[in-house]
């Protein structure tokens, strides 16, 4: 698609990026980025470790200052769309050991809807308690996020972003060092809010299941090398051009 085109369907997109370019150090980590999400997708961003995954979410949020381009959530910038993003770090990134309960950290969420005077009150409780319970983490409302473990920290950080009830979700590697069932668990929640009309915007390590959750798939390396459906883009020269060298094409059970 020509930028002009993109542009005559950018209201459409649930994200639109066009000539994005970051630098770290004046080397370039992302280069000269076009990518188009439409909504209601489950899509994953994958690439070699350093392909510039992480600042391409961080990018279209603000946190990371683009040299050039410019970014649309359902044609509008972030700044008019801010309460309908939601955004889930990587729990490596995050200082679990301050002082603060489950609930509390989940009502977090709202504050960007309730403003810098307004305080929580009953209400939001509740719709924190409703988002605790979404992803089964309302018996833990009152524990130290310190006291729990890496699959429920993680799972309290999504609750976090469900409470926004927002239009396009991106996750940080959601399903990094967590085990099997809080995966498939994660997974289900992500599907059920792609199912509800929601975008879900994934970076994601393990191209064994890219095919099974998926599909709308992302291949980066600094440059956007392919992206599009994933049965269509996950092939083997899409994959060689992304990581270089020999990969295996994967089936969606995850079988070569």
């Amino acid at each position: 698609m020509t930028s002009a085109q993109a542009a005559l369907h950018e209201p459409e997109l649930a994200l639109h990026i066009e000539d994005l370019t970051a630098t770290y150090h004046r080397k370039p980590v992302l280069w000269d980025i076009d990518l188009d999400i439409p909504p209601g997708v489950m899509a994953a961003i994958v690439g070699p470790n350093g392909a510039g995954k992480s600042t391409l979410i961080k990018a279209a949020l603000g946190l990371v200052k683009p040299v050039a381009g410019h970014v649309r959530f359902f044609g509008r910038p972030y700044g008019d769309m801010r309460r309908e993003v939601g955004y889930v770090p990587q729990r490596s990134s995050v200082d679990w050991d301050f002082p603060t309960t489950v609930v509390d950290v989940v009502t977090m969420g709202l504050y960007g809807q309730l403003g810098w005077f307004r305080r929580p009150g009953r209400a939001e409780r509740a719709r924190a308690l409703a988002a605790l319970e979404q992803v089964g983490m309302q018996d833990y409302a009152a524990r130290q996020i310190s006291q729990l473990s890496g699959g429920q920290q993680q799972r309290v950080f999504i609750a976090r972003a469900l409470v926004q009830d927002a239009d396009i979700y991106f996750l940080d590697e959601p399903m990094a060092g967590v085990d099997a069932t809080t995966e498939r668990a994660i997974v289900a929640i992500l599907k059920g809010l792609r199912d509800a009309g929601k975008t879900v915007v994934v970076v994601h390590h393990d191209l064994q299941t890219v095919r099974r959750y998926f599909d709308w798939l992302v291949m980066l390396n600094v440059r956007v090398i392919a992206q599009g459906p994933v049965d269509d883009i996950y092939t083997a020269e899409n994959l060689r051009r992304t990581y270089g060298g020999q990969i295996t094409l994967l089936g969606p059970d995850g079988a070569p």
